[in-house]
Parts: C-alpha cells; sequence; structure tokens
C-alpha cells in the first residue's frame, strides 16, 4: 500500500472505532454515546455553577491529554479545572506514598464533595488512576472515565459516566479519549456562547 492509502486507511478505521465508542451509567446500564456526551456537559455545567472543580488525572499520554483538557476547561470554559501531573508533586509523592498513590492522595487532599474526577487511562487498569477514583468515590466527588483496550478493565465501571474505546491501539484510544473530552468543552462552550473560538 502506499502512503497515502495508508493514511485513508488510518482515517477509515478511526472514523469506524469513533463510532463504536461505548458509554455506561454507573451501574453498569448502557447509555446512548451522544446523551453521555450531553450528561457530562450537563454535569461540568451544573457543577461549575456550584462552584466546584474538574479535576483531570491520567499517565504518560493520558497525562498530556489532562494537562491539555484542563487548560482548555478553564481558558475557553471558564471552569475551574486541574491536572495532577506536576513533576515535583509526581516525584514527591512517587518516593513517599508509592506511585499507586500519587492520585488518591492528590484526590484526597484537593478534591471537594461535588468536584468532578476525569480519570482517563488507555488500558483501565493503572492502579495509581483506579486509587484516585476510589478517594474520589469516598469523597462524594462525581467521576467520569475514559478508558480503552479490553471491556473487562476495571475503570470502565467506575464511573458515573463511563466512555469505553473498544480498541486495543494507544494512538486510536488516546486520540479518541481526547476527542470525547474536546466535545464534552464544546457543548458546554456553545450552549453558553453560541459557538467555540
Amino acid at each position: 500500500m502506499s502512503l497515502k492509502e495508508n493514511a485513508e486507511s488510518y482515517y477509515s478505521n478511526l472514523s469506524d472505532k469513533l463510532e463504536k465508542i461505548q458509554a455506561t451509567r454507573k451501574d453498569g446500564s448502557g447509555l446512548d454515546f451522544f446523551a453521555a456526551i450531553e450528561s457530562a456537559g450537563q454535569l461540568a455545567m451544573a457543577q461549575t455553577e456550584a462552584g466546584r472543580k474538574i479535576i483531570f488525572i491520567g499517565n504518560g499520554a493520558s497525562a498530556s491529554i489532562a494537562s491539555h483538557m484542563s487548560t482548555d476547561f478553564w481558558k475557553n470554559g471558564s471552569m475551574r479545572a486541574i491536572a495532577f501531573n506536576d513533576a515535583a508533586l509526581l516525584t514527591c509523592l512517587s518516593n513517599d506514598c508509592g506511585y499507586e498513590n500519587v492520585f488518591g492522595k492528590s484526590v484526597e487532599m484537593f478534591a471537594d464533595e461535588g468536584d468532578i474526577l476525569v480519570a482517563i487511562s488507555s488500558s483501565g487498569k493503572s492502579e495509581n488512576i483506579l486509587n484516585g477514583v476510589r478517594e474520589a468515590r469516598k469523597r462524594g466527588v462525581h467521576v467520569v472515565t475514559l478508558s480503552g483496550f479490553g471491556s473487562d478493565n476495571p475503570l470502565c465501571g467506575m464511573g458515573d459516566i463511563n466512555f469505553y474505546v473498544p480498541d486495543g491501539t494507544y494512538g486510536a484510544v488516546e486520540i479518541l479519549h481526547l476527542s470525547v473530552c474536546h466535545c464534552i468543552l464544546d457543548i458546554v462552550v456553545m450552549d453558553r456562547d453560541g459557538t467555540v473560538d
């Protein structure tokens, strides 16, 4: 195949994967994908109006998505948002508490009841992400999850709203996670401003 054909195949496959994203509620029942996007947007709007914040967590490329989206949510969406991936914070907590606890400890210290935790993990199996979600649950924090790879991953059933990309490649899962996050933000901004810049 030529590079052009490879590119065409890539985008065709990505489009197919987008159509296969699954969404569920906390009780495991299925949720229409666009209804899940709407629910996440409504949750972000309601909790922002109530003075709450949105916290993003992720490892590796998912940490990059967390940073990117936390910045966009506060800059473009006027919502208080933060990502727990400062290098000093991560290395301190890893050294002192163990890497599996970096997000749980951060949520314990900074999350308040009614906040929203957005947990992003391609595999859905990262123990530090799972511990962050567990701590959020203890504190009455709403949880939105984004995961991929196997549908048996523990993260895809831990949120109030769960988005699962049924694919085993990092690139596709990460791109689609970013797309879901951008869509949630953009529909909120469009609802508020009538346009997205």
